[in-house]
């Protein structure tokens, strides 16, 4: 027999055990597609599982990049002031000299400032210090005794080296101001400004001497008005000591 006989033989016997085992191609199939299924859904478990994970660590990282964000930012500030970023003074060598800075709390809630410098023997602050009710404002007045000029230096080349620093503290309505506040709560403390001295010409006018004409003014206005007593509103209360008496005289009479 050639070898297109045999392989004809062979084929034939082939198809007949095909025949007479039909359920081997079903069980062949179905463990294929059973196994192609299991496979699909651990592929998909798996997907998920890394998805998950992923947005976890996204999440996590977005989390944890805003809050160091947050950490770097400086911290809010709670009062405006005008002058923004200088005090002002005329330029009077050997003579006591003032400036002004208006001070307003932004906030909603009550807050406590403190002015600092670094020259404390020739610069004081009027107030020092205090607190601003929401929306309150004052004007504040600096004094600093101008140095003479050294080698006859021209005004305009004179620089100073002096610097004041107002810091602020948010407290609870109604209690009274002290220094100590700002070392009892270090941690809670806002550097609003610092605050650098400019010199002005005095013999001649300008749009920021003029401004600091008028505060000045303003301050010297709400001073005086602290100073007066409050108005009378209505008749004396009659002390208590004067109602006991005058009970006890009348109880006698009867």
């Amino acid at each position: 027999m050639g070898v297109s006989g045999r392989n004809k033989t062979n084929g034939d016997h082939n198809m007949k055990l095909f025949r007479l085992c039909p359920f081997w191609q079903t069980a062949t199939n179905s463990s294929s597609s059973s196994s192609t299924q299991n496979l699909n859904h651990s592929h998909k478990g798996s997907s998920n599982s890394v998805r998950h994970v992923a947005v976890n660590s996204s999440g996590l990282k977005s989390t944890t990049v805003s809050s160091v964000a947050r950490s770097l930012l400086p911290a809010p500030r709670r009062l405006r002031l005008d002058p923004a970023n200088n005090l002002y003074f005329p330029y009077e060598p050997g003579k006591q000299v003032r400036s002004a800075i208006r001070l307003k709390n932004r906030s909603k809630s009550h807050v406590a400032f403190k002015f600092q410098t670094t020259a404390p023997k020739s610069c004081y602050m009027r107030p020092p210090g205090g607190i601003l009710a929401p929306g309150e404002s004052l004007i504040a007045t600096v004094f600093k005794f101008v140095e003479q000029p050294e080698n006859n230096a021209k005004q305009m080349d004179q620089k100073s080296n002096v610097k004041f620093k107002i810091v602020s503290l948010k407290v609870k309505g109604g209690i009274e101001y002290v220094p100590e506040l700002f070392d009892e709560q270090k941690d809670q403390v806002t550097v609003e400004r610092i605050l650098r001295v400019v010199f002005l010409d005095a013999e001649h006018p300008c749009p920021a001497m003029e401004k600091l004409k008028l505060q000045l003014a303003e301050a010297e206005a709400a001073l005086e008005a602290r100073k007066k007593p409050p108005p009378d509103t209505g008749p004396r209360v009659v002390g208590e000591g004067l109602v006991i008496d005058e009970w006890v005289w009348m109880f006698s009479l009867i």
